[in-house]
């Protein structure tokens, strides 16, 4: 089983779904950004969309950012993937000293 794997398996089902939110929130923000940037356009009515997608877009990414601290799941896999990232700029000599100073409790 490969690294990657590992993690990405830890990743619930709920952080998946809040993630690609925040994803197309930011996404959306962007290119409407881009469009008036473009068009040139000003006024009231695209500053007030602007704003409103830039609002979705930090809602989003608020309750993804709520969500991966308060999940237990979420919280294994941030520790996994960190413990791993440890593990590979380690040299085989102190892997287990990294595993053995950093042991994961649930």
């Amino acid at each position: 089983m490969s690294q990657e794997f590992c993690v990405e398996a830890a990743i619930c089902a709920e952080y998946e779904k809040l993630l690609e939110e925040c994803n197309s929130a930011l996404k959306i923000w962007n290119e409407q950004r881009a469009a008036v940037c473009e068009s040139r356009a000003s006024g009231k009515k695209a500053g007030d969309e602007l704003l409103r997608l830039q609002a979705k877009y930090a809602k989003a990414y608020t309750m993804l950012q709520r969500h991966a601290k308060d999940c237990l799941q979420c919280q294994m896999a941030s520790r996994i993937a960190e413990l791993m990232a440890r593990l590979d700029g380690s040299n085989s000599e102190n892997k287990s000293e990294v595993l053995s100073d950093h042991n994961v409790r649930a």
